[in-house]
């Protein structure tokens, strides 16, 4: 059976990384608006409240006015689903990618973040490249693209753990609400957190920054997951850092877990901070 080739322009790819990430610096997703609109109403802090509202306000401006919602523009990582029958045309996907990831922040004026070496020279690249790209191979002709741009504050007090089958649900509960804590006010709360159990030590720290990207009113599909996402989430609100660490009730939007099988003798969790500008956005092709 002969399956028909689909050619995609590079240029497209290129026009439609620049617009995910110039969009989602300047509006920030429904979901994440409703949230701070709902903590907003329900704090019993003054002052919570009042920062749910700066933020609010901050986000409205940002979006009127086409101007980033936060300094720190974040890293690039899009998460992309490539049909095994695209083709790429007069480039490669990989250099399209990048290409859309300088654009946006060139043209955009959003702030260059990325340097060329991680520990000796530290020399910006003046365009926020390179981005990190997580590709999955599917059957099709569509590629998809979710995309997020990670700021530091929240990503410095993320981490990784790997726990043994025997500790169980309550010993993954532990180090999630420990991560959290620890974090406390830093991460510029109310955060969203994200995380992954299982696969490997680097399997579930991929799953954690996914999960930083799902939609907060949505929940995982699996019941069990669910109920934990929820339960840490009011675990988590009654630690009271609240909005901008300044007390209240109001510490997270969100909790996303994203699992994966893992080992017999593993139980891998990486939890993945974002703070209340957690950007992020789709686009398929």
């Amino acid at each position: 059976m002969i399956t028909e080739i689909r050619k995609i322009e590079a240029s497209l790819i290129i026009s439609t990384v620049k617009k995910l990430f110039m969009d989602m610096n300047y509006f920030i997703g429904n979901d994440i608006l409703c949230a701070l609109e709902n903590a907003r109403d329900s704090e019993s802090s003054e002052i919570g409240k009042s920062v749910l509202g700066q933020l609010i306000e901050n986000n409205k401006i940002a979006a009127d006015e086409e101007i980033p919602i936060c300094q720190d523009t974040g890293m690039a990582i899009l998460f992309v689903e490539y049909g095994e029958r695209v083709v790429i045309e007069n480039g490669s996907f990989e250099e399209a990618v990048q290409e859309g990831v300088r654009c946006a922040y060139i043209d955009g004026y959003l702030r260059k973040s990325v340097v060329d070496d991680p520990v000796f020279d530290r020399i910006n690249t003046r365009n926020n490249t390179p981005a990190i790209i997580y590709t999955t191979i599917v059957p099709g002709d569509k590629i998809k693209m979710l995309a997020g741009c990670k700021g530091f504050g929240s990503e410095n007090m993320s981490a990784i753990k790997m726990l043994t089958p025997s500790a169980g649900v309550e010993g993954v509960k532990q180090f999630i609400l420990d991560t959290v804590r620890y974090a406390g006010p830093n991460p510029c709360p109310p955060i969203v957190v994200g995380v992954g159990i299982g696969g490997t030590f680097e399997k579930a720290a991929v799953l954690a920054k996914k999960a930083t990207l799902r939609p907060i009113n949505t929940s995982n599909t699996d019941e069990r997951y669910a109920a934990l996402e929820h339960e840490l989430l009011a675990d988590i609100n009654k630690m009271r850092f609240g909005p901008a660490g300044l007390g209240g009730d109001n510490t997270a939007l969100g909790v996303n877990i994203e699992y994966y099988p893992t080992h017999i003798a593993g139980m891998p969790v990486a939890v993945n901070i974002c703070c209340h500008a957690a950007r992020h956005k789709q686009a398929e092709i």
